[in-house]
C-alpha cells in the first residue's frame, strides 16, 4: 500500500496542527448545511520539540497532545496531521481514465523513480485523481504527492503516543486552501480570476499560499516569524522566554514597548511579505494580487492589517474560518476568535471529516 498522504474515505477526524510551538486541535460538526465547532484548544510545546517543521522530541510532543485532547474535551480518536509544503514533492501525471485504482497504485510503484528524486524505501508516496485531462481525452490528471518517510512518519509517531490514531497525513498548502473555502464570504468582490495571496505568519515560519479561483497556483516559506518578537521583549526587558509570550499576547509591558520594540516588528513583517510577494511575481505571469488574507498567530497584532494596506496599496482581511459556523457550549468563543486567524490549517484538516 502507498503511504496516505490524502487518505481515502475516512471516519471523523480532529485536525492537529503540530508546529514548532504549539500543537492545535480542532474539531468540526454539522448541522444541517452549516458546520459547527465542537471542540478546540492550543497547547504550547516545549522549547526545541520541534524545530523548523521537524519533531526532534516525539515524546514532549506526544505529552503535548495527550494535553491538548483532554483540554478539548473531544471523542474523537482519530486525526488529520499536515507536512509543509517544502517536504512534499508534488507532480501531476497523466494515467488511462480506465485505470483503477489498484491499477493506478500499480502504475505508480512502476513508475514512481521518474518523478521522485530519493530512493522510493525512504519515500511516503500517495495520489489524488484531480479530473479529466485537458492534455488528452481519454486520460486523467492524477496528483502525486511523495515526502521522505520521516516527515511522515515522525507525525504518526507522535500522535500515537498522544492516544490518537493518524488517518490522514496531509499537506498544509492544501489544508489552507480548503480551509479558505470557508472566508468566500468575507472577502471582497470575488470574480472570476481574482488572485488572493493568504500570508500565514507563525511563530518561526512565514508561509505565502496564492490562489486563483480558490485553487493554490503558488506556496513559499521562509524563516521568519512571531518568536522574534518574543525574543526581542525577552532580551530588552529582561524576563523568561515563557514570560515574554505570555506579555506579548497579555500586554503589561513598559511604555517603550510599542515605539521601540512592536513598530519595528510589524515593519519587518510588511518587509517578509513584500519580499515573498515579489518572488510571486518574478516567477510567474502575475504583477498584483486582488487581496491578502492574514493568517498566523501574528495576523491579530493591532494595526497590522492597517499597516498591511497602506504600504502595499492592497485590500487586506484577517482569517476566520468559524465566521459562518455555529459553535457548541462548551467552546470558549471568546478563546476561538482570538485564536481564529492561527487555526487555518488545523481547519483545513479537520474538514476531512466532510471529504
Amino acid at each position: 500500500m502507498l503511504a496516505q498522504l490524502f487518505g481515502t474515505k475516512k471516519p471523523s477526524v480532529v485536525g492537529l496542527d503540530i508546529s514548532s510551538t504549539s500543537v492545535k486541535l480542532l474539531e468540526l460538526g454539522r448541522v444541517g448545511s452549516r458546520y459547527r465547532v465542537e471542540a478546540y484548544a492550543v497547547e504550547p510545546l516545549p522549547q526545541d520539540a520541534v524545530s523548523e517543521r521537524e519533531i526532534r522530541e516525539p515524546e514532549a510532543v506526544g505529552e503535548a497532545i495527550k494535553r491538548v485532547l483532554s483540554r478539548s474535551k473531544s471523542s474523537i480518536k482519530n486525526a488529520a496531521v499536515a507536512v509543509a509544503g517544502s517536504a512534499v514533492i508534488t507532480k501531476v501525471i497523466q494515467m488511462d481514465k480506465n485505470y483503477s485504482e489498484d491499477d493506478m497504485e500499480s502504475q505508480i510503484q512502476v513508475e514512481a523513480d521518474q518523478y521522485i528524486p530519493y530512493p522510493l524505501e525512504e519515500v511516503a508516496l500517495d495520489f489524488e485523481v484531480i479530473g479529466e485531462s485537458e492534455k488528452a481525452p481519454d486520460k486523467v490528471d492524477v496528483l502525486l504527492a511523495a515526502s521522505r518517510s520521516e516527515n511522515v512518519y515522525s507525525r504518526v509517531d507522535a500522535v500515537e503516543l498522544g492516544g490518537l490514531e493518524t488517518k490522514v497525513v496531509d499537506v498544509e498548502a492544501y489544508a489552507m486552501e480548503r480551509a479558505f473555502g470557508l472566508l468566500e464570504n468575507q472577502l471582497p468582490d470575488q470574480g472570476e480570476g481574482k488572485i488572493v495571496a493568504i500570508v500565514d505568519v507563525g511563530a518561526t515560519m512565514t508561509s505565502l499560499s496564492v490562489l486563483e479561483d480558490f485553487k493554490t497556483i503558488y506556496t513559499r516559506e521562509q524563516v521568519f516569524g512571531g518568536a522574534q518578537l518574543t525574543e526581542e521583549i525577552q532580551r530588552r526587558y529582561g524576563l523568561s522566554y515563557e514570560e515574554s509570550g505570555m506579555a506579548k499576547k497579555q500586554g503589561g509591558l513598559p511604555d517603550d514597548y510599542e515605539p521601540e520594540v512592536l513598530e519595528p516588528f510589524k515593519e519587518a513583517v510588511i518587509q517578509q511579505v513584500s519580499r515573498s510577494l515579489q518572488f510571486f511575481y518574478s516567477s510567474s505571469q502575475y504583477s498584483e494580487v486582488d487581496h491578502i488574507v492574514l493568517a498566523g498567530g501574528c495576523a491579530v497584532i493591532d494595526g497590522l492589517e492597517d499597516m498591511l494596506e497602506e504600504r502595499l496599496g492592497v485590500s487586506a482581511s484577517i482569517a476566520n474560518p468559524f465566521a459562518d459556523m455555529s459553535i457548541a457550549n462548551r467552546v470558549n468563543a471568546q478563546a476561538l476568535s482570538v485564536d481564529a486567524p492561527s487555526l487555518m490549517i488545523s481547519c483545513g484538516l479537520a474538514l476531512r471529516s466532510f471529504d
